[in-house]
């Protein structure tokens, strides 16, 4: 049982999250949206590194190899949004990417699921096959095809992640390290998108608001961590999902509808499981 504060911060980390995504898409250009907010990250992070210990060495190659897998993750969130909404394209994300690296490490690392987590994974498939139908929306299924694309990406980069942090001696800087490196493939893959004239003002605010939404999650969900057991808060911290439905049909109109609601607190209860397990 997580005490009052601690799963309050959890919530508020999981808000968080779901808030940075809302304000990539909520910019008319989601590729250069996209492009900012890596630049914006990689800002905060740098500052942050100062005082932060160098990892070591074995770390590196783990880290050379986050930054491209990241360089993907950025490239396809930009892909997925520009074509479909936050209510499809962020929970399958998020969703599907713990059941495949669950699926990994028990193929790579030997690491056998429980009972549950077989329960866990049949919730998750369940609500991806729902999303993944459709409802005839233009640009939907294009969506939904880059987000559980993404969500191999993803669940690359989090084994890749696990091995590195371990190895580093130093997992907060390690993380760091990964939004400033990734920022590199990111430009450079975006690099047509911002072209030569200056964001608009507002843009940049949404890049940094969300950079700062991104750099707060990470800190309060690890506070957290030294507060709880992991498995309960990453658990309680996939209400994300469900954050990022409210938060569309708030702030940007999605109308996700009974059936993608009910697909998203399934994909959401699923990865929970899989958390606990």
């Amino acid at each position: 049982m997580l005490a009052l504060p601690v799963a309050g911060a959890v919530l508020a980390s999981a808000a968080l999250h779901a808030t940075w995504n809302i304000m990539i898409r909520a910019g008319t250009d989601r590729r250069r949206e996209t492009a900012l907010f890596a630049a914006a990250c990689a800002v905060l992070a740098g500052v942050a590194l100062l005082v932060m210990p160098v990892p070591r060495a074995p770390a590196w190659v783990n880290l050379g190899i986050s930054a491209i897998l990241h360089g993907f993750y950025f490239a396809l969130i930009a892909e997925a949004y520009s074509r479909g909404g936050v209510a499809l394209a962020y929970p399958l994300m998020r969703g599907t990417a713990p059941m495949l690296a669950t699926l990994g490490a028990l193929v790579l690392l030997r690491e056998y699921l429980p009972p549950a987590g077989w329960l866990g994974i049949a919730a998750i498939c369940g609500g991806v096959a729902v999303l993944a139908r459709g409802r005839g929306v233009p640009g939907e299924r294009a969506a939904a095809a880059f987000a559980l694309l993404n969500a191999v990406v993803i669940a690359l980069y989090t084994l890749n992640d696990a091995i590195g942090a371990r190895a580093s001696g130093a997992p907060v800087a390690y993380a760091l390290w990964v939004d400033v490196l990734s920022a590199v493939p990111t430009l450079a893959w975006f690099g047509r998108s911002l072209g030569p004239r200056l964001p608009h003002p507002r843009a940049i605010l949404r890049a940094g608001g969300g950079a700062l939404c991104s750099v707060i999650a990470y800190a309060v969900v690890l506070w957290a961590m030294t507060r709880a057991p992991v498995a309960p808060v990453a658990a309680l911290r996939e209400t994300a999902m469900l954050f990022g439905i409210v938060l569309a049909r708030l702030v940007l109109g999605e109308r996700p509808g009974a059936r993608g609601w009910a697909a998203a607190a399934a994909i959401a209860a699923g990865a929970a499981v899989l958390r606990l397990g």
